[in-house]
Order: C-alpha cells, then structure tokens, then sequence
C-alpha cells in the first residue's frame, strides 16, 4: 500500500508592510492619544488662567518684570496661594463673619443670588465627592435576577430603612449609568445578594465608562504577567 506523501507545513502569511503600519500606527495612538491630550488640557488650563490671573498682579511683584519673560504657571500659582489665603481667613471668626455678611449681601440681589447660590452647590457637591470614596465594586443582580450589574458599594444601611426593609444587614451601593457613571441609582440591597469584586474602584469604574470594552485584568492574569517579567530579567 503506497504511502501518501507528507504534506508541506503551510507558511504564515506575513502581513504586509501596510498592514503593519496600520497596526503600529494604532498601538501607538492608544499610548500617544491620552498623553498629547492631558498635555493639551492642562497647558489650555494653565493659559486661560495666566491670562486673567497675570494681569491683575502688580508690575513690582512680577517676575516677568524683572527677567522680561513671562513665566508659565505663575498665574496658577498666584491663584493657588490666594485661594488658600482666603480659605484660611474665613477658618477665623472675623472671615466667618465677613463670609456671612457676603452670602446675606448676595442673598439680597435677585439674579445674583440664583447664580451664587447655584455654583456654590456645584462646588460644594464636588469636593465633598472628591474627599469621599466608595469601598469597594461589587456585582447585584439587576434588573432582574439572573442579569448582573457593576455597583460601588457606599456604606453599610442603617436606621429608617435598614429597620423597615426587614433584612438582617444590607448595603448601600451606587448603581452608574454607561457610559456616564456620574449619573445612576441608590439601590438598598441585601448584604447576601452583594457580590464583592477584587478589581479595583477605578478599574470597575474604567469597565463601565468603556462600555464593556476595558477589562481589567484578574489575580492570576497580574501574578503570571509579573512571573513572566521575573523570568524574563533572570
């Protein structure tokens, strides 16, 4: 019985040298992209408030008066000062003071009022989310069981409607909207029903903006990439 003849291994086709500038050129735009705009935003920032901040310091105490070159950020720098100034003084009892006669004279002028009054809770929000953090991300099922959802968990429930729910122990968790997670829902679900992630706030945070298509990577995934790192230098 005749043997058949052994077939040839088929070759890898090799891309050709468009294919592998289209895909330099997109691995390169993942890393060049995110760094030219950071870049890009903060030195707009920097300039929009050098031009305003700049020319309201007197020529004596500028340095560009001296060198006869302006200097970038020296505005920023100018604004940072005097906004801790100003945050120190109304720590005070006469800035406390002078705080209040400034809000009641704002209160007292119609459109004016509305304006402060609206910034003033724009600002006050921010910082009050920016100085608090969520505790872990966790998994709920919603909405419906049998399809899960990524949650922060905010804090333990307690009072009112811990004692109303008839639960033994519940959670607080901030359930956010895709691709926008400043927007969402306060959900009270039972401590049980909470499933806790190891991924990280920001990782979890990065898996809902991007819909999906940023995942980050498990335990394992991190303890093998850092075994092959530590094999690769030896």
């Amino acid at each position: 019985m005749a043997r058949k003849p052994a077939r040839k291994p088929v070759k890898p086709v090799k891309p050709s040298l468009l294919q592998r500038t289209r895909s330099n050129f997109l691995t390169g735009l993942v890393i060049v992209a995110p760094v030219t705009l950071t870049i890009w935003v903060i030195w707009t920032a920097v300039n929009f408030i050098d031009a305003r901040i700049v020319p309201l310091v007197p020529a004596i105490y500028n340095p560009s008066t001296y060198i006869g070159v302006n200097i970038a950020g020296f505005g920023v720098v100018v604004f940072i000062i005097f906004t801790a100034t100003v945050g120190a003084l109304t720590k005070g009892l006469f800035g406390r003071q002078l705080i209040r006669w400034g809000e009641g004279l704002f209160d007292r002028t119609p459109i004016v009022r509305s304006i402060y009054n609206a910034v003033k809770q724009i600002f006050e929000t921010v910082i009050k989310q920016s100085n608090n953090s969520f505790n872990a991300a966790c998994m709920i099922q919603y909405p419906r069981e049998g399809l899960w959802a990524i949650a922060f968990v905010s804090t333990d429930t307690r009072g009112e409607v811990l004692q109303k729910s008839g639960e033994a122990a519940m959670v607080s968790v901030f359930l956010p909207t895709t691709p926008n997670p400043t927007s969402g829902f306060l959900l009270f679900v039972p401590k049980t029903d909470v499933v806790i992630l190891d991924m990280s706030v920001e990782d979890a945070a990065k898996l809902v903006i991007s819909a999906g298509l940023v995942i980050p990577p498990t335990k394992e995934e991190i303890a093998a990439g850092r075994k092959q790192v530590a094999a690769g230098g030896k």
